[in-house]
């Protein structure tokens, strides 16, 4: 705040004048712009911790961040009074785990603040405009620089803003989600197939029987179960938040559910030789059981089933339908229906794996809240109360595998810890 004031009596050095009269008052301060709450807001929803390090007064930073509606940004710490990173890593990074907003940050504790939380398990997203700020970016998993900023700035951040708006990250989050959530459904369809090809070729190779596809079965079953519906899934949007576990996550559903296909398919494709159809029918009732078990697997890899996966699945399901009821279709995917008991008998092999393969998949889902109900037992209203209540959380969760994660999904935060009072400020 600047105070203009006038008087009729001469000037002596810095010594002001006696009779000042104030003409005005001027109030110079940054402005926050007006996106910039729910922005953050956006991003305090999907779980991400909010600091603000500068290299300003702490007061000033703590003022600036509150009015942006930054969480926890009720003071200032003036990053001089932090202890050393390099003599205290350890009382360091709790330091900066604890605390929001830092004021008077140099440029290699920027950086160190950043390895600090790194050390913490955190992936962590760095922003900033000027040369003092190049440490922190390089070292950051995610570098954002603003494309007003230093050139220094720009070449070694991994995103540039070019028009300098934060209000472009929550579309920047949402591609890169859509993009590691598409490429994890789609490998789900396509290892689903890798593990049952693989089986049956084993089976076959097993009891010496001819293969139960001729190359267009194959076409059809794949086309419309994995190729064509991977296309469409690989450009949906998702809300689904990134994790770790990519492999393992795609051979838990892909190894049993192929498996489940494999054993199937070959099951009724045994069950029609046996019946003494002959080896089209025979071939056709095991495509019929594949396609089955598959549009089973796209089902439950699509979830959430919007409107437009639902036209999708129902798309694939009349393409099928219409190479059997065509004429021309059965002729050149050579298909030919067998006795009703056998279809019968395909229907019910369809059913069971289809109620193994859901059981299975919940059961999963079951097992895995199961920690997170025994650390929260919730036990205030005594245990038949926490019994029910565990089991409904334990069916709510299980039913929602597949699904994007919402963020009132995510587990609790541990209780913030009692604010330290305010450390005393050296003179500026």
């Amino acid at each position: 705040v600047l105070l203009l004031a006038h008087s009729g009596g001469d000037h002596d050095g810095e010594r002001l004048p006696d009779d000042l009269t104030p003409v005005a008052v001027v109030t110079l301060e940054d402005t926050v712009r007006s996106d910039a709450h729910e922005i953050l807001q956006f991003f305090k929803s999907q779980g991400v911790e909010i600091k603000v390090i500068s290299g300003d007064n702490p007061a000033t930073v703590a003022a600036v961040a509150q009015r942006a509606g930054v969480p926890n940004s009720e003071f200032g710490t003036d990053a001089r009074s932090l202890p050393d990173s390099d003599d205290q890593p350890e009382a360091f990074s709790e330091a900066i785990a604890s605390t929001a907003v830092f004021g008077r940050v140099t440029p290699h504790q920027k950086r160190a603040m950043v390895g600090a939380l790194q050390s913490r398990g955190h992936v962590v997203a760095m922003t900033g405009d000027g040369v003092n700020d190049v440490l922190a970016l390089k070292d950051a998993d995610i570098g954002i620089a603003m494309g007003s900023g230093s050139s220094a700035s720009r070449s070694v951040a991994q995103l540039v803003l070019l028009d300098g708006s934060f209000s472009t990250l929550p579309s920047v989050v949402g591609e890169g989600r859509r993009v590691i959530a598409n490429i994890e459904r789609v490998a789900n369809l396509f290892v689903v197939k890798t593990v049952y090809a693989f089986l049956l070729a084993v089976l076959v190779g097993i009891f010496s029987t001819p293969f139960p596809f001729v190359p267009r079965h194959l076409t059809l079953v794949g086309t419309l179960t994995i190729g064509a519906p991977a296309f469409f899934i690989a450009l949906a949007p998702t809300a689904e938040r990134a994790r770790t576990g990519f492999v393992p996550r795609v051979m838990r559903f892909a190894v049993p559910v192929g498996a489940l296909a494999a054993a199937a398919t070959y099951l009724s494709y045994e069950l029609a030789i046996t019946e003494e159809v002959t080896l089209i029918e025979a071939r056709t009732t095991a495509t019929l059981v594949l396609f089955a078990i598959g549009l089973f697997a796209l089902v439950i890899n699509a979830r959430p089933l919007t409107t437009p996966r639902k036209w999708l699945i129902g798309s694939m399901v009349a393409l099928f339908l219409l190479a059997f009821f065509l004429t021309s279709g059965r002729t050149f995917f050579e298909l030919d229906l067998p006795r009703a008991v056998v279809l019968l008998a395909g229907v019910g092999i369809v059913g069971l794996s289809g109620s193994l393969m859901y059981g299975s998949l919940r059961g999963l889902g079951v097992f895995q809240q199961v920690p997170d109900l025994l650390r929260n037992p919730n036990l205030t209203k005594g245990a038949w109360s926490a019994v029910r209540v565990g089991v409904d959380r334990l069916r709510d969760r299980a039913r929602k595998i597949g699904q994007p994660m919402d963020p009132a999904d995510l587990p609790e935060a541990p209780p913030r810890q009692p604010e330290p009072p305010p450390r005393e400020r050296r003179p500026n």
